[in-house]
């Protein structure tokens, strides 16, 4: 697992949410592999040896532009946000799509199981919620951390079955270095080894009341080989629909 190295000017709550995931503080940059940056700009996740850095932000670049010019049209339909759904995002990785729904006005529970990822999350969002124009959204976002498999049915146990579970699995990477960008390949190396694709469908089924969605690649496979009921296809992208188990009418 990636440690974090502290620059002197890293703030408090930094610290604090190092402390939160349990990472082990580096008392120097390491000679390879990845690692998490803490300095004055939040943590980022970074390469030994390559200036490129990884970073949540909800308030700049991609998620920005979504938010203000408009966007993921495709997955507010394969959710079926007009009907106000409980969505609960499995596989929370950089936010990037639950920030989507929570700008659609959804309450949205995000799992990640990484540590370092979730940290990185956990920054993004702290970061959007002090920035005016995107608190509101960040505070329809809820992080949980730990195994999804087993924190997706303690939760709904707890506080009932959400309507929609949102996976957007780890796809493997590609050979050719030129077809991935950078920050997919700093977080392929970083997560390493796939989920279990199997556990994690099985899991989001047994909780959701109406449909599980999930994101694949318009020509990729289906996730655990499982055909889904039906589908909402772009040109690049596709969601997969699946029925729950027990759904609820």
């Amino acid at each position: 697992m990636a440690g974090i190295y502290f620059a002197a000017v890293a703030a408090a709550p930094v610290h604090e949410l190092a402390e939160r995931f349990g990472l082990s503080r580096l008392n120097a940059p390491p000679l390879a592999g990845e690692y998490l940056l803490a300095d004055a700009e939040g943590i980022a996740l970074c390469r030994a040896g390559e200036k490129g850095r990884v970073q949540v932000d909800f308030a700049g670049g991609a998620a920005q532009y979504r938010r203000t010019k408009g966007g993921g049209e495709l997955l507010g339909k394969a959710v079926n946000h007009s009907a106000a759904p409980r969505v609960w995002d499995g596989t929370g990785g950089l936010g990037r799509d639950a920030f989507v729904l929570a700008s659609l006005g959804l309450a949205v529970n995000v799992f990640e199981q990484h540590p370092a990822v979730a940290c990185l999350l956990a920054d993004g969002l702290r970061r959007a919620a002090a920035d005016e124009e995107t608190a509101e959204i960040a505070a329809r976002i809820t992080l949980h951390h730990g195994d999804t498999c087993a924190l997706m049915p303690a939760l709904a146990a707890a506080q009932g079955r959400p309507d929609v579970v949102y996976l957007d699995p780890m796809y493997p990477e590609r050979k050719k270095a030129a077809a991935v960008k950078k920050e997919m390949a700093y977080f392929h190396g970083l997560v390493g080894a796939a989920q279990d694709e199997a556990a994690l469908l099985t899991a989001a089924r047994a909780v959701a009341k109406k449909r599980v969605v999930v994101k694949r690649p318009r020509l990729g496979d289906f996730l655990a080989q499982a055909e889904p009921a039906y589908q909402y296809a772009g040109k690049s992208t596709r969601f997969d629909v699946y029925l729950p188990d027990a759904p609820v009418l």
